[in-house]
């Protein structure tokens, strides 16, 4: 499969699972406890499950992706997931859509569209062990105590910061054999941070709007990601469209903010009922 087709089939699959994770997250009782404690609440809605399926669907066709594709691309490919959503909102649930949320997606696409011209196929340079160590040492320390008291506005940014750990270190192991991949300590580092930024994840979906927190922690990914993967990982540009990458970052993560700032959430993504 190509890295194009694996990323196009990874966006549907994160959409899907955008949707059915906020129905459930959003119904969940509330309790006193941490990200990891929701999670073990939300283990046994089988909605939940569902759209964590499609997760795990979606990160395995970007873990294919990112083995031939900048991480630009993949992570801002990604990042369109929550216009799926949105598409997936009115196709499936009866959301009505306005013109500037119609706007907001053609602005992503367009973005989407210059990344993928200006994207070089290139093999990712081996990361050190010992800085993503660090890094995932004080995301797990931090995700523990601190999703109590931070901000709403604060978890989505760390579940990104979690999810740019994880794209960094799966362009590292990705296209390596499966008994090397499994016994790499980079994948468990990977592993590790998924789940730290998956409890990140569903304690914003419960505390505030769904798009909002997708969005922000979205962002927040794409635009680390991107950083790290052209300055550590060996990312290449086509020659002479530097600047397609710089517009097209700009476009995705604007894209992705405003709608998350403008959506209105349909009352069967994020029912009152507890």
């Amino acid at each position: 499969m190509s890295g194009h087709l694996a990323l196009a089939v990874s966006t549907v699959l994160y959409g899907l699972g955008i949707v059915a994770q906020t129905i459930a997250a959003r119904r969940a009782e509330e309790r006193p406890g941490t990200g990891v404690g929701l999670l073990a609440r939300l283990a046994t809605d089988r909605l939940y499950l569902l759209g964590f399926t499609g997760q795990v669907g979606g990160f395995l066709f970007a873990f294919l992706a990112r083995e031939s594709l900048p991480l630009y691309l993949v992570q801002a490919g990604s990042s369109c997931a929550v216009g799926v959503a949105a598409v997936i909102g009115v196709l499936l649930l009866g959301w009505r859509i306005r013109r500037v949320e119609i706007a907001v997606l053609v602005l992503m696409a367009c973005g989407l569209l210059l990344l993928t011209g200006a994207a070089a196929p290139s093999t990712a340079h081996e990361l050190p062990l010992l800085p993503a160590v660090i890094v995932l040492g004080l995301l797990t320390l931090a995700v523990l105590p601190l999703t109590k008291v931070l901000p709403k506005v604060a978890i989505p940014v760390l579940a990104g910061i979690a999810y740019a750990v994880v794209a960094v270190a799966a362009r590292t192991v990705a296209g390596k054999p499966l008994l090397e991949l499994v016994l790499h300590p980079l994948t468990w580092v990977m592993v590790i941070a998924a789940f730290v930024g998956q409890a990140c994840l569903a304690t914003a979906l419960q505390r505030g709007s769904a798009t909002s927190a997708v969005a922000s922690m979205d962002a927040t990914t794409v635009v680390i990601s991107s950083v790290a993967g052209l300055a550590l990982m060996g990312d290449r540009i086509a020659p002479g469209r530097e600047w397609w990458v710089g517009l097209g970052v700009l476009l995705v993560v604007t894209g992705v903010l405003v709608l998350g700032s403008v959506s209105r959430p349909a009352p069967a993504l994020v029912g009152s009922e507890r």
